[in-house]
């Protein structure tokens, strides 16, 4: 074959440049993209308006969509004011856990407290790209488990059960993988709860001791 077959006639004039962006894709292309384009906007604007009924008053909009606006935001997409008025968070909460483990040899040791949510901070700390499940994950879950127990850490609701399965399956996730020999018979959490102290410009005295509570101990 002539390699000159394709090439414009001597003289012909050059074919026009193609034009920028979606205008110069074929036609089955730009109907792709504009059909991806399509979906891409529809799910944001789907996204924000389960967002907005989420955090707006009650309406009656919200309350006749409640389950389904429930199911699309939690846990992943839940929002809160706690950073803001009327109450701000002033304590920072550890939640630490141990394990009983059965070595090799049979004997049974019970393993140092491990601080779950300084891991958390130091895996997200200065990275551009920071995991939303290390942020929010184990946060989350304490903070269901304590709104469905009471302080003697019984339920006080149907949920109560559910929050202790979710807890442990997360604490046994985060400690099994340090734990390759041996096997772990049963796990124990507890909080560290440390008061924010006071700005240096304030005259407010802040109790900075911390304190601690304490699970009981699970049998796996």
């Amino acid at each position: 074959m002539d390699s000159n077959e394709h090439e414009p006639a001597e003289g012909a004039a050059p074919s026009p440049p193609r034009a920028p962006g979606i205008a110069g894709l074929s036609t089955p292309y730009r109907v792709v993209t504009a059909l991806a384009l399509g979906v891409v906007a529809v799910a944001a604007c789907t996204h924000l308006a389960f967002v907005f009924l989420h955090v707006a008053p009650s309406n009656t909009v919200s309350r006749q969509h409640a389950k389904t606006i429930d199911s699309w935001i939690y846990p992943e997409f839940e929002q809160n004011w706690k950073l803001f008025a009327p109450n701000p968070l002033q304590q920072n909460i550890a939640v630490e856990a141990r394990a009983d483990v059965r070595g090799e040899d049979g004997e049974l040791v019970t393993t140092p407290w491990r601080d779950l949510s300084a891991e958390d901070g130091e895996a997200i700390r200065h990275s551009l790209l920071p995991s939303h499940t290390r942020q929010n994950e184990l946060r989350r879950a304490w903070d269901f488990f304590t709104g469905s127990h009471d302080e003697d850490n019984k339920p006080n609701g149907e949920r109560g059960q559910l929050s202790e399965e979710y807890l442990r399956r997360i604490a046994v996730n985060r400690l099994a993988p340090g734990l390759r020999e041996g096997t772990i018979l049963r796990i124990q959490l507890r909080s560290a709860t440390t008061a924010v102290p006071a700005p240096k410009w304030s005259t407010e005295t802040t109790d900075t001791q911390t304190y601690y509570r304490e699970l009981p101990w699970w049998t796996l």
